[in-house]
C-alpha cells in the first residue's frame, strides 16, 4: 500500500501538476485511513482489504474522524483523497470501487472569504514596511504585501520570484497551482516598492536567486512574511483572519467592488474553477447587506 500510495502521488506531480503542499496533505489523509482500516480489520491489510471495502467501513472510518475532532471541512478533503487513491487502485487492479466513490462527505458551511477594507489594506502595507529592525526588510515586508494585494499574487507566488523580475515588467506571468500559467499586470506601486526595496537591499540579487531575502541571505520564508502581517494586524487593531492570504481576497473583493468582471477576476487569480471566485460575490452581498441594515429607516 505503501508503494502504490507513492505511485499515485508521483502520477498526481507529474500528470496533473499537483503543488507539494497538496501531495502531502492527500499522503496525510490516505495514510491515516490505512491505519484506520488496519485497525479495523484486525491488522489485516493490503488491497485484499482494499477491495472488500463497503459502505459500513466508509461510515466507520467516518464516525472514527469525526469523534477524533476532525472538522467537516477536513473530513471532506480526506474523503475527497481516499476516493482519488481508491479510483486510482480500481483502475489499476480492476475492481468495483462503487462503495468508496459513492460515500457521501459530510456537508459544511463554506467559509466566505474575510477581505479587509481598502483603507485597513492600505494601513498594512504602510505599518510592515514601518516595524521592521532594517530599512531594508521593512521595504523587502512592504514589496511583498504591495505584491499581494495590488496583483492578487499566492504568497507562495510572491516568494518565488526571482532577481530577473528586480525591474517588474507590465505583467507578470505567475505559475500557479497545478502548474497552471496566467497573466498578471503588474500595478505602478507594486513596481515602486520593489524597485526601492531592491535599492536598499544589501545582496546582490541574481537572475537566478530569490528576489525577497532573509537576514542572513537565504529566501524569505513564509513564517517570516506572517509574522510580519501579525505584528501589523496587532498594530492596526485588525482581526486575525488579516493573513497574508487576506491581501489576496481584498484584492478580488476590491476588484469586484469596483465593477471588476468576475470572468476576468477568476483569470487574475487563477481559478480553475468559477464557482470558487464566484465566493467574492457573496462577499460583496454580504458586505451590500450589512450597509442596507445600518441605514434603512426602520418604522
Amino acid at each position: 500500500m505503501r508503494d502504490a500510495l507513492e505511485g499515485w502521488l508521483a502520477r498526481l506531480k507529474a500528470l496533473d501538476g499537483a503543488a507539494d503542499n497538496t501531495l502531502e496533505a492527500y499522503r496525510a489523509d490516505v495514510t491515516g485511513f490505512l491505519a484506520f482500516l488496519a485497525d479495523h480489520a484486525g491488522g489485516a491489510g493490503g488491497m485484499a482489504q482494499i477491495r472488500a471495502l463497503g459502505p459500513s467501513d466508509m461510515r466507520a472510518w467516518m464516525a472514527h474522524e469525526r469523534r477524533r475532532g476532525v472538522a467537516p471541512r477536513s473530513l471532506a478533503r480526506a474523503l475527497s483523497a481516499v476516493k482519488g487513491f481508491v479510483r486510482h487502485l480500481s483502475d489499476r487492479e480492476g475492481f468495483d470501487a462503487t462503495a468508496v466513490l459513492s460515500a457521501r462527505a459530510p456537508a459544511f458551511q463554506k467559509k466566505l472569504p474575510r477581505p479587509l477594507a481598502e483603507d485597513a489594506a492600505r494601513a498594512v502595507i504602510r505599518t510592515v514596511g514601518e516595524q521592521a529592525r532594517e530599512d531594508w526588510q521593512g521595504a523587502r515586508d512592504a514589496a511583498i504585501v504591495t505584491l499581494l494585494y495590488g496583483c492578487g499574487l499566492r504568497i507562495s507566488e510572491a516568494l518565488s520570484l526571482t532577481g530577473a523580475e528586480v525591474q517588474l515588467p507590465e505583467v507578470l506571468r505567475i505559475r500557479g497551482k497545478g502548474g497552471k500559467e496566467r497573466i498578471v499586470p503588474v500595478i505602478p506601486a507594486a513596481r515602486v516598492a520593489v524597485e526601492r526595496y531592491a535599492r536598499l537591499c544589501p545582496m546582490e540579487l541574481g537572475a537566478g536567486e530569490p528576489l525577497f531575502r532573509g537576514a542572513r541571505g537565504g529566501p524569505v520564508g513564509r513564517r517570516q512574511v506572517a509574522k510580519a502581517m501579525e505584528t501589523a494586524r496587532l498594530q492596526l487593531g485588525l482581526p486575525a483572519s488579516a493573513t497574508p492570504h487576506a491581501m489576496r481576497h481584498s484584492f478580488a473583493t476590491h476588484l469586484l467592488a469596483a465593477g471588476g468582471d468576475l470572468r476576468a477576476i477568476q483569470e487574475l487569480l487563477g481559478h480553475a474553477s468559477l464557482s470558487t471566485t464566484q465566493a467574492y460575490t457573496a462577499v460583496d452581498t454580504a458586505r451590500l447587506m450589512e450597509v442596507y441594515e445600518k441605514a434603512h429607516p426602520r418604522a
